[in-house]
């Protein structure tokens, strides 16, 4: 018997059925959708919400950020109050780095890491 529940590892991150992951997110005091882009891993795409979600809702807190040490410093030269369409190219930008890095390192080891080294070697680990 399947159950139709997943659990949620990371948050705005979805896994499509054939097994791409998505990530999107909604633009403060609207109903929109602000779609940040397919990647072949869940991390990936999560990193993708995290750099989103710091330009459109500049938190006071990083409870809701999925890796807050390593998403603070992809958004380092990111400036707030930056157009939707700026903020997907940042979103998107950071998700690419990051699946780029996880490829890099599975052609190298030949395995699937557990968890994944980040840009410049700071270890992103995982959210459990």
């Amino acid at each position: 018997m399947k159950s139709k529940e997943v659990k949620r590892k990371y948050l705005g991150v979805r896994r499509r059925k054939w097994g791409k992951w998505v990530s999107e997110i909604r633009i403060p005091a609207t109903q929109k959708r602000l779609w940040l882009g397919t990647y072949a891993t869940a991390e990936a795409a999560a990193v993708a919400h995290d750099v989103a979600y710091i330009c459109l809702r500049e938190p006071t807190t990083l409870d809701k950020l999925n890796f807050p040490a390593a998403t603070l410093r992809l958004t380092a030269g990111v400036r707030r109050g930056m157009s939707p369409v700026s903020v997907q190219k940042a979103a998107s930008d950071a998700g690419m780095a990051v699946d780029a890095t996880t490829k890099f390192k599975e052609n190298s080891v030949g395995e699937k890491p557990n968890f994944f080294m980040g840009i410049e070697g700071a270890y992103w680990g995982n959210n459990e």
